[in-house]
C-alpha cells in the first residue's frame, strides 16, 4: 500500500490518500493560524521559565506629603542620614596651642664687659644663685688697668682736696687772693669727678674683687639678679673679647617664679582677648590639672601670612612645675546663649530661607523653616521654629531636600497635565500593592 501526503499552506490541511483503496479516501485536519502562533508563544515562555529566577518585588520608593518625607515601614536602613537631639545652650569655648618661654623682664643674658681669659667656673645650669654671687673668675689687663684708673683718680682727688683746704687757710689770713682759691676749688672739683666717673664705669662692668689667689688681675662675673642658672657658654681658657662678643651670652639667669606663654590668635577670635582678663592653661605632663594665667599683651599687628595675632601671658610658677618650651592648651571661656541649639551642618539654605529636618515617627521627616540667633564654632540658635527635645537630620538633609525638591516639580507638572500629584499616586500605588 502506498500513501501519499499532501500539505497546504493556506489552511494548513493535511491530506492522506491511500492508492490501494477504490474509494479516494482522505482525512482533513484544519487548524486555524492563531491556535497554532498561541502555542507557539506557550512553548517559549515555558522553556524560557526552566532557566529564570522569580522576580524580586520592586523596592518601594519614598513618598511625599506636604513638606514630610515618608519611607516606607519595611524600608531598610537609611545610608547616609544621620540625627541628633536638639538641646539647650550653648557655650563658646575656644581652645590654642600655646608654648612656655621664659618672662624676659626677669631673665639676664650675661657678658663679660672686659677682653680676658676665663680661669675658673663657679656655676653650673640647674644652680639657684642670689644677686652679687661669683659665676666665673676672669683674668684681664684690661680690669687691671681700670682698677689702676679708679686708684689713680681717687689719689688726683685726694690731693686737690688737701690742696683746697690750704689755699683757704692761706686765703682766710690774708696771703693769697680770692682768684687761687677758686682756681683750687676747680681743680679739687674736677679730680673729685674723674674718680667718681672711674668707679662708675668700674660698677657697670658689674666687675668686683676677685677671690684670693686670682691674682690682681682677676675679677668676677657676678649675678645680677636672684634666679636660675639657666645656660652656661663658658669654659676655663677660653678667651673673651667684647668687641667681638660670642653667639650666645656667657650665662643665662632667669627667675622660673614667672613664665610666658606664646599664643596665636586668629583674627575672629582677637575680641576675645583683654588685657589682665584670665586664660586657663592645661598640660598634657599635668592631667586634669590647670593653671591660671593673664593676658600682659596683645601684639599690635597681624601675621601677614598665617594671619593671627601674638598674645602673651603671664603664668604664675611658684612650685616651678611648669618648664619653658613646654607645650601648653590655652583655654579661654566667652558668652554662649541659653536657647535652641542644633548643630550647624543640620541647617541648610534654600530660596533664601533657613530649613532643617526634623524626625517625625519611625519612617518620617518634616522639613521645617527656622529662625536662626547667635552662632558659636559648630553650633547655631535657634530662636523660632524648633524646640528641644526634636531630633534634626545632620547627615543627609540635603539627599531629603533633593527628594522634596523632585516631588514638588512633579506635582506641579501634574498639576498643569490635570493628572495625580505624585504624593497621591504613591500613596494609591502602596496601597494597591497591600492588596
Amino acid at each position: 500500500m502506498s500513501v501519499a501526503l499532501l500539505v497546504s499552506s493556506d489552511s494548513a490541511a493535511f491530506t492522506v490518500f491511500h492508492s490501494t483503496m477504490p474509494t479516494r479516501r482522505f482525512i482533513s485536519f484544519a487548524l486555524s493560524n492563531a491556535v497554532l502562533a498561541a502555542l507557539a508563544i506557550s512553548g517559549v515562555l515555558a522553556l524560557g521559565a526552566c532557566g529564570r529566577k522569580p522576580e524580586a518585588p520592586a523596592r518601594q520608593e519614598p513618598s511625599v506629603k506636604g513638606t514630610m518625607v515618608v519611607f516606607p515601614d519595611n524600608a531598610d536602613a537609611l545610608p547616609g542620614v544621620a540625627v541628633e537631639p536638639v538641646r539647650r545652650g550653648a557655650e563658646r569655648v575656644l581652645e590654642l596651642p600655646g608654648r612656655l618661654v621664659w618672662n624676659e623682664d626677669r631673665t639676664v643674658r650675661v657678658a663679660s664687659p672686659f677682653s680676658g681669659r676665663v680661669t675658673r667656673i663657679l656655676v653650673e645650669p640647674g644652680d639657684t644663685v642670689k644677686a652679687g654671687q661669683p659665676l666665673a673668675l676672669l683674668s684681664s689687663a684690661d680690669f687691671g688697668a681700670a682698677q689702676a684708673d679708679v686708684r689713680k683718680a681717687a689719689a688726683d682727688a685726694a690731693l686737690a682736696a688737701k690742696a683746697l683746704a690750704r689755699q683757704r687757710e692761706l686765703f682766710d689770713a690774708g696771703i693769697v687772693a680770692q682768684k687761687e682759691l677758686e682756681q683750687a676749688q676747680a681743680d679739687a672739683a674736677r679730680a673729685s669727678a674723674d674718680m667718681q666717673r672711674a668707679q662708675a664705669a668700674l660698677r657697670q662692668a658689674g666687675a668686683g674683687p676677685a677671690a684670693a689667689g686670682a691674682g690682681p688681675d682677676g675679677f668676677a662675673l657676678r649675678a645680677p639678679i636672684d634666679g636660675l642658672v639657666v645656660e652656661r657658654n663658658i669654659n676655663p681658657g677660653m678667651e673673651l673679647r667684647p668687641d667681638q662678643p660670642p653667639s650666645a651670652p656667657l650665662f643665662l639667669l632667669t627667675d622660673p617664679n614667672e613664665l610666658w606663654a606664646q599664643l596665636d590668635a586668629a583674627e575672629a577670635d582677637l575680641a576675645l582677648f583683654k588685657p589682665g582678663g584670665t586664660v586657663t592653661l592645661s598640660s598634657t605632663a599635668y592631667p586634669g590639672e590647670a593653671f591660671p594665667a593673664r593676658v600682659v599683651k596683645i601684639a599690635d599687628y597681624v601675621d601677614p601670612a598665617a594671619r593671627s595675632v601674638k598674645v602673651r601671658l603671664a603664668v604664675p610658677n611658684p612650685q616651678r612645675r611648669l618648664k619653658a618650651e613646654m607645650f601648653v592648651t590655652a583655654r579661654i571661656d566667652a558668652a554662649g546663649f541659653d536657647g535652641v541649639a542644633v548643630p550647624a551642618k543640620a541647617v541648610f539654605l534654600a530660596d533664601n530661607h533657613h530649613y532643617v529636618f526634623v524626625k517625625s515617627g519611625a519612617h518620617g521627616f518634616d522639613r521645617r523653616e527656622v529662625k536662626l540667633g547667635a552662632s558659636l564654632p559648630g553650633v547655631t540658635e535657634v530662636v523660632a521654629g524648633l524646640e528641644p527635645g526634636a531630633e534634626v537630620v545632620t547627615d543627609g538633609n540635603l539627599y531629603l531636600q533633593d527628594i522634596l525638591r523632585d516631588a514638588t516639580a512633579v506635582n506641579a507638572a501634574r498639576a498643569q497635565a490635570g493628572g495625580e500629584p505624585a504624593g497621591q499616586r504613591g500613596d494609591k500605588l502602596a496601597q494597591a500593592q497591600a492588596k
